[in-house]
């Protein structure tokens, strides 16, 4: 039975800055030595499952396991199932299925992007073509499917099948605003919630499931994960106009709106912006590119979007800490602590 709809907030929720609590002392890259040998386990595993008789999808998969990332979605899996202790080695299959999930939304995304970056190196439809880039797509999604009926969990499969559903629904949601100036910020975190956060909470979801935790507690950190991955993407969004490089962020400064995509900054602007500066964005929404970037930029910074965006972030976050705050405490609790203040603090 396919799950009932998320229920969505409403827009005004974010009239004051809501600053992060502060995580125990712990940074990024102790979070992710906490899971060191079940990350190398789950690199590992990766490698063999990207492994194929067709020379072109281990050429692709090569680079695609050599091309980066934070693997944030297979950590938290990892956290999470050891914050509830989990001692069994489903855990590491699983992150390696998310983490399959996730890279064949990316090239997907890519393609129906056009984009020619990410991460800082090229793409692999810029060095391989289209079709082989949703190829390989689809072979990750097929091999991700053959992955996670191994832990014989009908649970976990109903959650992943519903995962992967709602993020195919996300991808078409954003495709229909695209050059669409009139988005709402409600129809536009519908979609990041789709498309971005449905695999954190997934990926959280799961680690409580693993260890038969009680339907309160599989909720609770599944609240987590969704508003972790949408204060994200709410990152990600601000950094697309304000990051100081394209090396920072891996990718072209001003992607989103080469490819007319109307994400939060752009719609605060259209809301609160003077008239020239709601008209020039309104124009480079529906014709894309980036022949108005510095009109862009310059309006996003006088109207505060930049600021308002960010404080969504915070305001998620800190959502996702309240969500856990139930959980006993343990070094990997505070681990997720962590990554909720690392996701409203990051450059990158």
């Amino acid at each position: 039975m396919r799950p009932e709809p998320i229920e969505f907030r409403s827009t005004q929720v974010y009239p004051l800055p809501m600053p992060v609590a502060r995580a125990p002392e712990m940074d990024i890259e102790a979070v992710y030595r906490l899971v060191e040998t079940e990350r190398a386990a789950v690199d590992e595993l990766i490698k063999q499952r990207l492994a194929s008789n067709v020379v072109l999808i281990n050429q692709l998969g090569d680079y695609i396991v050599n091309s980066g990332g934070k693997r944030l979605r297979p950590v938290l899996l990892l956290l999470s199932a050891k914050a509830f202790g989990y001692g069994g080695t489903h855990h590491t299959t699983l992150a390696a299925v998310v983490e399959f999930i996730h890279t064949a939304t990316l090239l997907h995304d890519d393609v129906v992007d056009a984009s020619e970056m990410r991460r800082g190196r090229d793409t692999v439809n810029a060095l391989w073509g289209n079709e082989a880039a949703v190829l390989v797509g689809d072979f990750l999604y097929s091999r991700a499917f053959q992955m996670m009926v191994e832990p014989g969990n009908m649970r976990i499969l109903e959650i992943l099948a519903d995962a992967t559903n709602t993020i195919a629904e996300g991808e078409v949601m954003q495709l229909l605003n695209c050059g669409e100036p009139d988005t709402t910020e409600d129809s536009y975190l519908t979609v990041i919630r789709c498309k971005t956060a449905k695999l954190f909470e997934a990926s959280t979801r799961i680690g409580a499931v693993l260890c038969g935790r009680p339907r309160a507690e599989e909720e609770a950190v599944a609240r987590y994960g969704m508003h972790l991955g949408t204060a994200f993407q709410l990152v990600d969004d601000v950094l697309d106009y304000g990051a100081a490089d394209a090396q920072q962020i891996g990718k072209n400064i001003g992607d989103d709106l080469a490819e007319g995509k109307p994400t939060l900054p752009l719609i605060y602007v259209m809301r609160h912006g003077n008239p020239a500066q709601v008209a020039v964005v309104r124009e480079a929404i529906q014709k894309g590119g980036r022949e108005y970037i510095e009109l862009v930029l310059n309006a996003i910074e006088t109207t505060g979007a930049l600021e308002y965006t960010a404080r969504a972030a915070r305001a998620e976050a800190e959502m996702a800490l309240t969500a856990i705050a139930g959980l006993p405490p343990t070094p990997y609790k505070d681990a997720l602590r962590t990554l909720a203040e690392f996701a409203v603090q990051r450059h990158y």
